[in-house]
Parts: structure tokens; C-alpha cells; sequence
């Protein structure tokens, strides 16, 4: 340490805290980040699930039934289209859900 100066040793040591300290904010900034983009691919498919139907297959004696993509009541199925939710409407055993309402979305326009 001539004259005074820092040793090239605390000079390291210190980088290497600063360092550290750079690497814990970076690696929450990606936590954020993708926790962020995770939440836009949920509300993406919330949202493109809420433009489709599905049907829910019928069980023994039970109608088989229409639902919004969105309705929490049946969760598994393929999704359809507008197309294919008025022609699944219109054949005899299938009737929509009484919860989600999913003709008010099929109505011409």
C-alpha cells in the first residue's frame, strides 16, 4: 500500500461484493420478469379461452352440455370455434350450460 492507496486485494474484495450484490438484483429482476410473463400467457389464454366453447360429453342420462371456454364448471375438453359451437347447439342432445350462458355469445349479429 504505497502512499496510501487501496490494496489491489480490498480493491478485489470489494468488486467481488459488488458484484454479488449485482448478481442477487439481477436474478430478482428475472424472477420478476418471468413471473410477468407467465401471468400475460395465463391472462392471454383466459382471454382466447373466452372466445371459444366446448362441450362437455354426456354422462348416462345426462344431456351433453355446451360451455364459454372459460367456464370453470368443466374443465377438460378441445376448444371450438363460433361456427362449431352454433352447429353443436343445434343438434339434439346437446343444450348449453345455465351458468356460463354460452348462446349469448353465439347470437347473429
Amino acid at each position: 500500500m504505497p502512499g496510501g492507496d487501496i490494496s489491489d486485494l480490498d480493491k478485489n474484495r470489494a468488486l467481488v461484493e459488488w458484484l454479488r450484490y449485482q448478481l442477487v438484483r439481477a436474478q430478482k429482476r428475472v424472477r420478476e420478469l418471468e413471473s410477468a410473463e407467465q401471468d400475460e400467457r395465463r391472462r392471454s389464454g383466459r382471454a382466447r379461452a373466452e372466445q371459444m366453447w366446448k362441450i362437455q360429453p354426456q354422462r348416462t342420462a345426462e344431456t351433453a352440455l355446451l360451455h364459454r371456454g372459460g367456464c370453470d364448471l368443466y374443465k377438460p375438453g378441445a376448444l371450438m370455434d363460433r361456427d362449431g359451437a352454433i352447429s353443436a347447439l343445434s343438434e339434439s342432445g346437446i343444450a348449453p350450460c345455465e351458468v356460463c350462458a354460452p348462446g349469448t355469445g353465439l347470437r347473429q349479429e
